[in-house]
């Protein structure tokens, strides 16, 4: 697996582990490796609906539906967790308790297209597909890549390109080389506040809520690829953001029900724990 933290105001790369034992594997997985992130993608189509002007109290239907590919030709039909239908589900209880269907039939109202220019302006650059799979996490993306582009929803709309050395100097003390952060804002701070809130109800009463023991706000969500191939943790405090992926090198499965909040959530927590002890305890910004 592997796991990035990054100051989401700067941009800064605050920890890195790209695996556990760089002797075995010199493959750093935090910067290298593509992986399908399942719902870990659905807060990009939700804040892309958000950005359309739907709000958090907006509802979808959580149902069945069989869906054409256009590419293949071939019908598709998504499923949720546990094979549950939830029927109307509100935008801000959809992505809490990763309901699938209701995200799938968002991403149709909303359009492919919208989504995947709306990911490129958050920073997304890894390929996405242009179909209706998108909705469940099936292009693969670096772990640095989404975990800045959270820090974007959970920063104000503000993005910071991520960057891991700050300066270099020379034996006289003479700055070589500097990185200077310059943070621009690619979306508006109502869209990201709104996302960012829906983040927190992952955690209040989500598939996030072992989070909650951090005692500090905290928003973020899960994701669980097929056949517990993948499982993912990305979310964190206003100062400080945490991505986390674990799963094999080669295709097969961490074992029945190593979902992201069994496999990937305690390991983040465990992480933030420490790592937000010296940062003080911040709330999220709501704008006016």
């Amino acid at each position: 697996g592997g796991l990035i933290a990054l100051e989401p105001g700067t941009g800064a790369v605050r920890a890195m582990v790209g695996g556990y034992d760089f002797g075995r594997s010199e493959y750093n997985r935090a910067v290298q490796a593509h992986r399908q992130p399942g719902s870990a993608f659905k807060p990009i189509i939700y804040a892309t609906a958000v950005n359309q002007g739907m709000s958090p109290a907006s509802v979808i239907l959580d149902a069945p539906g069989v869906y054409t590919q256009e590419q293949d030709e071939k019908t598709w039909k998504p499923e949720n967790y546990g094979r549950k239908i939830h029927g109307m589900v509100s935008l801000r209880d959809a992505p809490a308790h990763s309901h699938n269907l209701a995200t799938v039939r968002l991403l149709d109202k909303i359009g492919v297209k919208t989504v995947i220019e709306f990911a490129k302006t958050v920073g997304i650059t890894s390929p996405l597909a242009a179909d209706l799979s998108l909705g469940l996490g099936s292009s693969s993306v670096g772990l640095m890549e989404l975990t800045s582009t959270y820090c974007v929803l959970l920063n104000q709309g503000v993005r910071a390109e991520p960057y891991a050395i700050q300066f270099v100097k020379d034996n006289a003390g003479k700055v070589l080389e500097l990185t200077e952060p310059h943070p621009q804002e690619v979306i508006s701070k109502e869209t990201a506040y709104l996302i960012t809130n829906m983040m927190e109800d992952v955690i209040q009463k989500g598939t996030g809520q072992a989070a909650k023991g951090i005692g500090r706000p905290i928003a973020g969500k899960t994701g669980t690829t097929d056949e517990f191939i993948n499982a993912w943790f990305i979310g964190g405090a206003p100062n400080l953001i945490t991505g986390i992926y674990v799963g094999f090198d080669d295709r097969r499965s961490l074992g029945e029900m190593e979902s992201g909040a069994h496999a990937a959530l305690p390991i983040c927590i465990n992480f933030m724990q420490t790592a937000l002890k010296p940062l003080p305890i911040v709330a999220f910004t709501i704008p006016e």
